[in-house]
């Protein structure tokens, strides 16, 4: 015996991105998954600081001259941005991981304040060794 056919019904479509307007717990989750990407880079950064440092004066004096050149000092400025960035999206998902902070005005305080604490951070930890120093 044939199987009998079903009537086609209209089925609603799946949300896309032309549907959806972005948000700022949108962004912070997109800047979140690139920040954890970068933070690759840095990490890299923060192991030819350390081998050249095992290898000697001479290669020390290589990465050291590069670090503490305007592009050097860029680069350190956003890694460290990149890892303030980083460390209070995670401490925002771990908020939620607890179930609290889902409500709108917290949700957007939060993405807001990872943003702004962020680049707080970065500048205060910067102020602070530059003062050191």
């Amino acid at each position: 015996m044939a199987p009998t056919a079903r009537p086609t019904v209209a089925q609603p479509l799946s949300p896309h991105l032309q549907i959806y307007r972005l948000t700022w717990t949108m962004a912070m989750s997109v800047f979140h998954r690139l920040t954890g990407i970068a933070l690759y880079g840095g990490t890299a950064l923060v192991a030819i600081w350390l081998v050249a440092l095992a290898s000697g004066p001479v290669a020390y004096s290589y990465v050291a001259w590069f670090f503490g050149s305007l592009i050097g000092r860029l680069i350190l400025f956003a890694y460290t941005w990149v890892l303030m960035h980083h460390m209070l999206g995670g401490l925002r998902h771990l908020v939620w991981d607890t179930g609290v902070g889902f409500d709108r005005e917290k949700r957007l305080s939060m993405a807001r304040m990872t943003l702004i604490g962020s680049v707080a951070l970065t500048v205060v930890i910067w102020s602070v060794a530059l003062l050191v120093r």
